[in-house]
């Protein structure tokens, strides 16, 4: 009967909507968090529905959706696009959305407006913002404001031109330092969770026993709390990306290929449509 009555709870608990406070729930007791990006309503239904607890609207979409080389040029319009899209297609997971490039960096005011129009005209429920102690009173102002902050340290892509190379960030010691500190002081600040990006694993697994946090990792290794992948990496749609971290659990641009080149062949054919596709 009391194995029932646990098996119960956590079929509930499984369904129950994601917050920012489940997040920090499923750190304190060991659950690994699972966390894809979405631009879109069809796809973020679908990895809803599979389980998903945190789904980001990612300024990736600068690359995956628009066919950018860099993150850069999305503006603010067109992230606020994808996450309405994305919020139609949500019922349990929490939606996390990137504030872009130009939109945050070296003025608090605007960063707390665009942080304001995200809630507002997307309905999403936390934002993202790349960075640390430079970035310290824009992080203040909009969680001030009751808007919920996802930092995110390491490898920032906002920042590749000042980088020059998406390599490993953080192998030496000056800058593993300050990773730490920035950890911290997000923490400090009142960010509910961080991702850390492509930074040495012992590092980073450092980061997560010394915040109370969670820190969600992205080529960052498995001692982190939870993982996160561009979905269209993930699922092989994405093709020309192929770094040490990414697993790919499917390879939908073969599919999608053989797919699309079956219907020409039955539409040069005239087998398509046939009568029991006719009215």
């Amino acid at each position: 009967m009391n194995i029932y009555y646990i098996m119960s709870t956590n079929t509930s608990d499984n369904k129950r909507k994601v917050t920012t406070r489940r997040l920090i729930e499923m750190k304190q007791r060991g659950e690994k968090i699972s966390m894809l990006t979405a631009y879109d309503y069809s796809s973020a239904k679908i990895i809803d529905a599979a389980g998903i607890d945190c789904i980001l609207v990612g300024d990736s979409a600068s690359n995956v959706m628009a066919g950018n080389t860099t993150t850069l040029p999305i503006t603010l319009d067109q992230m606020i696009y994808h996450a309405k899209s994305v919020m139609k297609g949500v019922d349990r997971a929490l939606v996390v959305v990137d504030l872009p490039f130009g939109s945050y960096q070296g003025n608090s005011k605007e960063a707390l407006a665009s942080a304001i129009r995200i809630m507002k005209e997307s309905h999403a429920e936390a934002v993202k913002i790349e960075g640390g102690s430079e970035i310290r009173e824009s992080v203040e102002r909009i969680i001030s404001a009751g808007i919920p902050v996802m930092g995110h340290l390491g490898l920032t892509p906002q920042s590749i031109n000042k980088f020059g190379t998406y390599a490993v960030r953080a192998r030496e010691e000056a800058e593993a330092l300050k990773l730490m500190a920035d950890a911290k002081l997000l923490e400090e600040l009142g960010c509910f969770a961080m991702v850390i990006e492509k930074v040495p694993a012992e590092l980073a697994a450092r980061v997560a026993r010394e915040v109370s946090i969670p820190v969600i990792g992205i080529g960052a290794g498995g001692g982190v709390d939870g993982q996160v992948l561009v979905m269209h990496d993930m699922l092989g749609i994405n093709q020309g990306f192929s770094p040490r971290f990414l697993r790919r659990y499917a390879d939908v641009a073969s599919i999608m290929t053989d797919a699309v080149g079956n219907y020409i062949q039955d539409v040069k054919s005239g087998d398509f449509p046939n009568e029991s596709e006719s009215y």
